[in-house]
């Protein structure tokens, strides 16, 4: 069987960085953190006080107030995000065969806001009894994002959410991707989204001390692979990527963005939450991704990288780079966009992969903010070129964006630029 070949044809964002894609990309070459104090709720007495959030978001400029009503905000940030990458696309919705057109959203936890809000209201109320909101479980459940997708614009193709914690929608993508190749649908909507600034969410991670607790310095917080790093920076918001088969596309005459060409999925069976510290499932997964995308590993320009700002995770990364790509990882570029963004737990893929796309398109790296010279650490080799706080031009023909869930979960995508 003769697989299909995938391209993009559209992009949307909602992330700390901006309202749209373009937004979050033009801030992102311009190096901005979206750190700042949290505003969602009273972070006072948090050991972290602050997060990536999304600045200025009104639902009720997108939604009637009896619709936003229905959604977490998670959900909120999937539909707007959708919403712009179908129109960059140019879709004609009317003249598009639905039933081939499908949704996988993602959500590493889904609408944890709601869940916050619904049992605390019936702790307070106890003496009342079981009092729920009817749309508490339709508000809640990680998948719904995907449904609400799919019930708005009447997509019949294959509908579901993947939950792998903060590789969930590389993991969506990947699968989206395959339903393509294999004939399952013409066109998939591809995304990810989040939204866990709650005080369950930061109370949660400070327990692991996963969060940095940088307090004095929001904005300087995320530093992948400083010494001085102390954990990652939370962050909310969505992104969307428009598949679609590479004949249909040409066939209306789409403006196609990249080729999504190769994919790569491996399980590091180490630990719960802590990537292991010799990257082996960051090794496997890549080379999985290569072969997949039958490329070698001198063709890869730019890795967009996991990149936390956690001391295992950082340096287990470049370790898997240092083997997968030998001699030419010194002649690709790295770059740690939740430097800027924050951690966008299962949205991270998805707007990471935006930026990527951005990044071949326009033939930029976007730099990783925050290091200073002196805060070198021993276990990293820094003759490799982090793109450190100031975006790089050069040829971007191949880019690889990694994503690694607590689980052990690793998902790899690997993006091309378009030729007919």
């Amino acid at each position: 069987m003769e697989l299909k070949r995938v391209v993009v044809t559209g992009v949307g964002a909602v992330t700390p960085l901006g309202l749209t894609a373009t937004e979050t990309w033009q801030n992102v070459l311009k190096g901005m953190s979206g750190a700042t104090p949290i505003t969602r709720f009273d972070a006072s007495t948090f050991k972290t006080k602050f997060a990536c959030e999304v600045k200025d978001f009104d639902p009720l400029q997108y939604f009637e107030r009896k619709d936003a009503r229905k959604m977490d905000r998670y959900t909120q940030f999937a539909l707007v995000a959708t919403q712009e990458a179908l129109e960059h696309s140019g879709l004609d919705l009317e003249k598009i065969d639905k039933d081939e057109v499908g949704v996988v959203f993602a959500a590493g936890i889904g609408g944890i806001a709601t869940f916050e809000q619904e049992v605390a209201n019936y702790y307070l109320n106890i003496e009342q009894g079981p009092r729920f909101n009817p749309f508490f479980i339709p508000k809640m459940i990680s998948d719904i994002a995907a449904g609400q997708i799919s019930i708005r614009y009447g997509f019949r193709g294959p509908n579901y959410s993947t939950a792998s914690a903060c590789a969930s929608s590389n993991h969506g993508m990947i699968n989206a991707f395959n339903h393509i190749r294999l004939g399952d649908a013409k066109i998939m909507v591809s995304g990810g989204t989040e939204a866990a600034i709650t005080p369950a969410g930061i109370a949660g991670f400070n327990a692991l001390t996963a969060l940095s607790t940088r307090n004095d310095d929001p904005k300087g917080a995320s530093r992948p692979f400083s010494k001085s790093r102390d954990g990652f920076v939370i962050g909310e918001g969505a992104g969307c990527i428009i598949l679609e088969e590479y004949e249909h596309a040409l066939a209306r005459g789409a403006n196609i963005l990249c080729e999504l060409v190769g994919s790569g999925m491996s399980a590091d069976a180490y630990h719960l939450t802590a990537t292991h510290p010799d990257g082996l499932g960051a090794v496997l997964v890549m080379r999985r991704a290569l072969k997949n995308s039958n490329l070698k590993t001198t063709d890869v320009d730019l890795i967009s990288v996991h990149g936390t700002s956690t001391s295992v995770g950082d340096i287990g990364e470049v370790k898997a780079i240092q083997q997968v790509f030998g001699d030419h990882a010194y002649k690709l570029n790295i770059s740690a966009t939740k430097s800027m963004t924050g951690h966008l737990l299962g949205a991270a893929g998805a707007v990471e992969g935006i930026v990527a796309i951005y990044s071949i398109i326009n033939n930029i790296v976007p730099p990783t903010i925050n290091f200073h010279e002196g805060d070198e650490d021993p276990e990293i080799d820094y003759n490799l070129n982090f793109t450190f706080n100031k975006a790089q031009e050069r040829n971007v023909n191949v880019a690889l964006s990694n994503t690694f869930g607590f689980g052990g979960h690793n998902a790899c995508v690997v993006f091309k630029k378009f030729k007919k």
